[in-house]
This record gives C-alpha cells, sequence and structure tokens, in this order.
C-alpha cells in the first residue's frame, strides 16, 4: 500500500463512512473502516450490519491493489485534527506489515490494521431500481416523521422504531409511530418503477439524511435488495436493512370528520404549550384543552403538587362549535409543531376518548408542508 490523497477528499469520505460504524456492537471488527484501492481510486466502506456507506475517492496509487481495514473511530478522529497540508500519503511500514503510516505535513500516526478476512461482506447493489426521489422533498419527509418512531431498544416491537416508506404509482407515504402518536408524510417521487413498502429503522434514515445533506445532490435513486434498500447519490451508496415485521394499519388510526376544528396560530399554540409543560405532572407531562362556544380562545393548563399550576388562554381564528376538555402530553404536540412551518394549524377533535389530528392551515400553507398531518392520542387523567 503506497497512496496519495487529497487531504480534502479523505476527510470527506471518512466523514461519510463513519456514519455506518459499528461502534456499540460485540463485533469489533465493524469498528473497522473497510479501504480498498482499485487503481487510482480507493473506496471506502463502513457497516454495522444494520447500514452500511461505501464511497470512493481519487488516489495517486504507486503500489499494488489491496485492501486493508483500519479503526473507523480512530481515522475519523485523525481526519478531523489533521494539519494544514494539502495532501495525505497512507504507506505499509516496512518493517511491520500490520501497521499503515499515515502523513500529513509533519504529523505521522502508525495505525494498526485489523484482520481483513474478518470483516462482513458488503452486499452489492442490485440493478433493480424502484425509484427516484427529489433529496430535499425526502429530507422534509423524514424531518416530519422520524422523530414520532421509537429509539432501537425501546421496545421489542421493532415496527414501531421503523419509518414505513410506501411507494405507490405517485406519492411515497412515509409514516412513523410510537403507538401513542403518528406523524405521516407523502410526497411525490421524480420516478416510481415498482410499488413495494419497506420498513426501516428511523435511525438509520436518520442517517442517510445526515449523508444526503452533505452530498448535496439534487436526486437519490432506490434500489431494492432481498432485505434491504440501497440509495445512490453523487456516486455513494448508503445501504440500509428493511425490519421484516408488519408496519401498524395507519389509515385506521387517522381519524375522520372531526367535529370541532380548533384553528390556531401555530407559533402561539408553541410557545403557549412550551410555558405550560414547566407545571405539568412528569409521569403523564398532560396539558388540558378547554373551549366553549362562548369564548374565542383555548384555556390550556397544566398541574402537579411538585411543580404548581399554569394556566394560558390561545385565541382561536374561529369559535367552536361545541365545548371540549381533552388532555394531552405537551412534548407530543410540541414535537410537532417545531416541525410545520405554516403560519397556521388546525387541531382537530372529536371527544376526550378520541385522537386528535393536527395539520397546517389557513389561505398560505407553506409548501414543505404540503402531504404532512399529524396524530396524537388523548392522555386519561385521573380522578
Amino acid at each position: 500500500m503506497d497512496l496519495v490523497l487529497l487531504k480534502d477528499d479523505l476527510v470527506f469520505g471518512v466523514k461519510l463512512a463513519s456514519y455506518a460504524l459499528g461502534t456499540r456492537t460485540s463485533m469489533p471488527i465493524l469498528a473497522g473502516l473497510k479501504m480498498e484501492i482499485l487503481g487510482n481510486r480507493l473506496r471506502l466502506s463502513a457497516t454495522d450490519l444494520e447500514r452500511a456507506v461505501q464511497c470512493e475517492i481519487p488516489a495517486e496509487n504507486n503500489d499494488d491493489e489491496e485492501t486493508v481495514i483500519l479503526n473507523g473511530a480512530v481515522l475519523s478522529q485523525i481526519a478531523a485534527h489533521l494539519p494544514a497540508d494539502d495532501h495525505v500519503s497512507l504507506k505499509r511500514d516496512t518493517d511491520d506489515s500490520d501497521v499503515v503510516k499515515l502523513r500529513c505535513g509533519e504529523a505521522l500516526f502508525d495505525l494498526p490494521t485489523l484482520p481483513v478476512e474478518d470483516y462482513p461482506e458488503i452486499p452489492a447493489p442490485p440493478e433493480d431500481k424502484v425509484a427516484v426521489l427529489a433529496v430535499d422533498q425526502f429530507h422534509r419527509g423524514l424531518e416530519q416523521t422520524a422523530f414520532a418512531a421509537l429509539k432501537a431498544g425501546e421496545t421489542t416491537r421493532l415496527s414501531l422504531t421503523g419509518v414505513d416508506l410506501v411507494l405507490t404509482a405517485g406519492a411515497l407515504k412515509m409514516v412513523a409511530t410510537n403507538g401513542y402518536r403518528l406523524a405521516m408524510k407523502t410526497i411525490k417521487p421524480d420516478e416510481v418503477l415498482a410499488e413495494g413498502e419497506y420498513l426501516i429503522e428511523a435511525g438509520v434514515l436518520t442517517d442517510l439524511d445526515r449523508v444526503l445533506m452533505q452530498l448535496k445532490g439534487e436526486n437519490v435513486e432506490v434500489y431494492k435488495g432481498p432485505s434491504q434498500l440501497f440509495f445512490r447519490s453523487n456516486g455513494v451508496t448508503f445501504m440500509a436493512k428493511t425490519i421484516a415485521e408488519e408496519f401498524p394499519d395507519f389509515d385506521r388510526v387517522i381519524p375522520h370528520d372531526n367535529p370541532i376544528a380548533l384553528l390556531f396560530n401555530r407559533r402561539a399554540l408553541l410557545e403557549a404549550l412550551q410555558r405550560i409543560e414547566i407545571t405539568a405532572a412528569e409521569e403523564s407531562g398532560a396539558v388540558t384543552f378547554r373551549v366553549t362556544p362562548e369564548e374565542s380562545a383555548a384555556r390550556i393548563n397544566s398541574s402537579s403538587k411538585e411543580k404548581g399550576e399554569a394556566e394560558e388562554r390561545v385565541r382561536l381564528r374561529k369559535v367552536p362549535a361545541a365545548e371540549l376538555e381533552i388532555s394531552f402530553k405537551a412534548e407530543y404536540l410540541i414535537d410537532a409543531l417545531k416541525r410545520v412551518a405554516s403560519e397556521e394549524i388546525a387541531f382537530q377533535l372529536t371527544d376526550p376518548e378520541k385522537a386528535g389530528l393536527i395539520e397546517p392551515d389557513g389561505d398560505q400553507i407553506a409548501p414543505e408542508d404540503e402531504g404532512f398531518l399529524y396524530v396524537c392520542m388523548p392522555v386519561r387523567l385521573g380522578g
């Protein structure tokens, strides 16, 4: 191994690959970053078996083609702190073939290699392209859905840790739920070649989103493997393993024909909830909405023995048609309102026992909010 690379290329490639490093695993080899010399290209790969990233950068190769595995976390830290120099060299130690010398300017690192034979094979991207998506729309879809899923390790129901991707001829529905709230975003793909439904862990898709944002490409191509989806953009491939569980029937969860529509200024409601949440009970985090046909504002309050009590009136754009008192976990409402850009929102309700529906509303719905809706189950308060 005897390579010379532009420092910026190496830093960029290592940063991308690091999103798939297996740092929290019982398999130490997954903490490795695979480096394959292919002529005058260096392919960087990393995987934790749930996701994988592969990218190629140009290199001046002064030796044969070969593969080495280096500690990815160490290499990532080195790449982030390299001195001011345009080039980096990577070369096998002539005295110890299990060591790679990395030099940049006056900085020299001796890096031990990991056994190549222990590194798992990363599946090659298939030729079955299923869709082409606009990166900005896909990014917005993940931003407005992934937060509603549970994190891996919080539940044994893996379906609740994922974002369900439902591809049809004219739309991609992205849906996430933790069983008490549900976020759905519908976007229009640039191209759909095969319909299908794929469930992928929200955390994996969040890492994919981070990679795509750095690539700054306009489109991402989606390919279907036997138990994976592959996303390709600007020469970088991201593999995401699909979850082999059935996603909840989200169409049944979305409430329809809601008789009460509370129309709020989004920012006014968000800021009021952030204040009222301060005195909410720790165990429930509940805030209570009270509306009547006699008042053009909703009364929102919370209370707990330890923190005290708070109440605030938030003006409504229209007097409600009926009286209602209903409680929700403040955190869940705040999470949704933070991810809406429109000035106005509609909070649609039926009764204290049924889920509420939040959608952007008004004459000027922000384009980035098109196709978004959010469902939140009420909290039952004793006494």
